[in-house]
């Protein structure tokens, strides 16, 4: 399969501090790569650099064969780039139709601004297929902030793919959940990439969980790249579990 991301040398330094030391990996369309390590390994300043949030200082991202180093969020979006957040970023106060609806209507391009929202078709499509692909029809007209945890990181989910993006970012999607919606998390995952052909690059720290359901990963350790490999390549790999699961061999 070819390459649908590439880093090569990327870095970021605040001050005298280097929080991502010229770190290069490839991601494959349509498969999971995964990016683990323990706390404080820059595991989400990676993830920042490659969604927008933060500019490197030195180093590439290419989507797509693009050269997209430092652009903005919503220009990655654009280019059929997008993520979601570590921190559930919802509105509370909107019903889960509202919150699909907003994120949705990306799709209208700017078409329409000052027609009324039921005109916007593509949009309100695309909020119809996502209720149905995530099974939260039944939470349509309920209040964001009335939804369970679980509920909450499933729409998030949604939202992020309501531009039906090429790519997705996932950033430690299990957070604070339940080992039931930890669980469903997980098929989820999988049958985004499985059954709709979407690749996914995430950042987890449930390590069972990404040698479950990664077809790469990518091992950081004090900033740097330490390991990268399939899941068993990686679990095998001794300076991985000296470093990331303090085992000796």
């Amino acid at each position: 399969m070819s390459t649908i991301l590439s880093v090569q040398g990327l870095s970021v330094q605040f001050g005298a501090l280097k929080a991502v030391n010229d770190v290069s990996f490839e991601a494959r369309q349509g498969d999971i790569t995964a990016v683990i390590g323990p706390n404080g390994a820059g595991k989400s300043s990676l993830f920042n650099l490659i969604s927008g949030a933060i500019r490197p200082t030195s180093g590439t991202v290419r989507f797509d064969g693009s050269d997209v180093t430092g652009r903005a969020p919503h220009q990655l979006l654009g280019s059929g780039l997008s993520r979601s957040f570590q921190i559930t970023n919802l509105f509370f106060d909107l019903t889960v139709h509202e919150n699909l609806r907003l994120a949705a209507q990306f799709l209208e391009r700017g078409r329409g601004l000052l027609r009324p929202v039921k005109r916007s078709a593509a949009a309100l499509q695309r909020v119809e297929e996502l209720l149905d692909q995530f099974d939260l029809g039944a939470k349509a007209d309920e209040l964001a902030g009335y939804l369970s945890h679980g509920e909450q990181r499933r729409l998030e989910i949604a939202v992020s793919l309501a531009s039906r993006p090429r790519m997705l970012l996932l950033d430690e999607p299990t957070q604070g959940m339940s080992h039931s919606d930890t669980h469903d998390t997980e098929a989820l995952i999988r049958g985004l990439s499985r059954d709709h052909g979407l690749s996914i690059l995430l950042v987890e720290h449930d390590v069972e969980l990404v040698m479950n359901l990664s077809d790469h990963v990518v091992v950081m350790h004090q900033g740097q790249k330490l390991a990268e490999g399939s899941p068993a390549e990686v679990r095998s790999n001794a300076a991985v579990q000296a470093a990331y699961f303090g085992e000796k061999t």
